[in-house]
């Protein structure tokens, strides 16, 4: 088989250079390693730049509103449980608008692949420092730079129980596709924060930038079994970590639910108005 038979061939709206393309690769390239076929994937979006992935990819898709990625994600699995979900979207969707979303949903742990395209900037609105940008970061709204501390993604995720924490960096396609693919096997929520330059809003962190500024967990010998190790490293190393930082094995959302358990809610058959009578009865 092929990426390509996931990729839809039409334009892009992404600006040249931008990231979001070799992670578009990556995402076909994961699904093809994984053997799946398209009607069996979901992707789920939300609002921003990388949330028009969903437009330029063949499998199904659900384009929600800005910062509801998640909630859209989470009601697809839970109503059809053998379906593949991965949610995609931007730092500011995520971890701005849907951070309320992010917390509850790795709480939850269904198995949904959460894939953030984090470029440390708003994007599609032009330019505004997002919950991951540096302080000193100036752009046309914080003027005079940012003075908030950046939000700690993978540090959260890790404070919070996450099954799967993940980095990877769209300079690096092959890598970036395996950690997809890891990610997607894993059973229980999964984190890959996405790293990537947006060459019209943030010449900082640039392409060159990511590059110097980023390490292999794989070439370090890394296990991703030690959870204190994990947060331990992201809070002191000061280079960004690429790889599977750390991963659990353990019974997601939909298993340890009874009313999920056995076929998909989707797939089992309706009711009939005799059937709820008695229901109906009782509580009116």
């Amino acid at each position: 088989m092929s990426a390509e038979r996931y990729l839809a061939q039409v334009p892009t709206a992404w600006c040249p250079g931008c990231g979001n393309f070799a992670i578009r690769e990556a995402l076909a390239a994961a699904l093809d390693e994984l053997g799946l076929p398209p009607h069996r994937v979901v992707l789920v979006t939300g609002i921003g730049q990388a949330a028009k992935m969903v437009h330029y990819m063949r499998v199904n898709g659900f384009d929600g509103l800005h910062g509801r990625t998640l909630a859209a994600a989470a009601g697809i699995k839970m109503a059809n449980k053998d379906l593949v979900v991965i949610a995609e979207s931007g730092d500011g969707d995520i971890y701005g608008e849907g951070g309320n979303h992010l917390l509850h949903n790795i709480r939850r742990d269904l198995d949904i692949t959460l894939i953030v395209h984090d470029n440390r900037v708003y994007g599609l609105t032009k330019g505004q420092a997002s919950p991951t940008s540096d302080p000193g970061f100036v752009t046309k709204v914080q003027t005079f730079g940012v003075i908030s501390q950046p939000l700690r993604p993978l540090a959260l995720a890790l404070a919070l129980g996450c099954g799967f924490v993940a980095q990877a960096f769209s300079g690096y396609g092959d890598h970036a596709a395996g950690v997809i693919a890891r990610a997607i096997r894993h059973r229980g929520f999964a984190l890959v924060n996405m790293l990537h330059p947006c060459p019209a809003w943030n010449r900082v962190n640039t392409f060159a930038w990511l590059k110097e500024n980023t390490f292999s967990l794989e070439e370090r010998g890394w296990d991703p079994a030690g959870k204190l190790e994990a947060l331990e490293l992201l809070l002191l190393e000061e280079k960004l970590p690429l790889g599977v930082l750390y991963r659990e094995e353990r019974a997601p959302f939909e298993d340890r639910h009874p009313v999920l358990r056995g076929d998909p809610l989707a797939l089992r058959p309706l009711r009939q108005p005799e059937e709820l009578a008695p229901l109906t009865a009782e509580l009116s």
